[in-house]
């Protein structure tokens, strides 16, 4: 096993774009649907694998594309160093003091590393200034715990 890391900054405006953000369903609209339905579940279909968005389901990176992986790491605790890197990089920029804390951000790489650890993603968002959000995402890979189904977005 190892761990894939993501990270996502943007408006938060596109990031509350939510269906974007989730796959469509495994089904399409049966035949004789309303136009604008099927018209909507194709471009669902076609956005979803390729788009940068943090998907609903932190398991679901692992069908976007693997040059959306910041970084890959055979260990939890390395995976665990990169998310307390990016931590302290955006920090000051946190909207909320409580989150940038020394303690907090501590505290958030120990819980991710014990998740990672137990074979679990992660997941993690943060509010910066107005209005732009950060994502960060640690996903256990090959296999998933929660979607074993899913390939390595890298091949590996």
């Amino acid at each position: 096993m190892h761990h894939h890391g993501y990270l996502w900054t943007g408006p938060k405006a596109r990031f509350d774009q939510e269906a974007l953000r989730r796959p469509p369903h495994p089904e399409p609209p049966p035949a004789g649907s309303r136009p604008e339905l099927i018209q909507r579940y194709r471009e669902v279909a076609a956005e979803f694998p390729r788009s940068d968005l943090p998907p609903l389901e932190t398991a679901h990176w692992l069908v976007k594309p693997g040059s959306l992986v910041r970084g890959t790491w055979p260990e939890p605790t390395a995976a665990a160093g990169w998310l307390h890197e990016r931590l302290a990089e955006y920090a000051s920029r946190f909207a909320s003091e409580a989150q940038g804390d020394d303690g907090h951000r501590a505290f958030l790489v120990s819980s991710a590393r014990e998740q990672l650890a137990s074979g679990g993603d992660v997941s993690l968002g943060f509010y910066l200034e107005r209005p732009s959000y950060l994502s960060l995402a640690l996903v256990s890979c090959s296999p998933n715990r929660a979607r074993p189904e899913l390939p390595c977005p890298l091949g590996e």
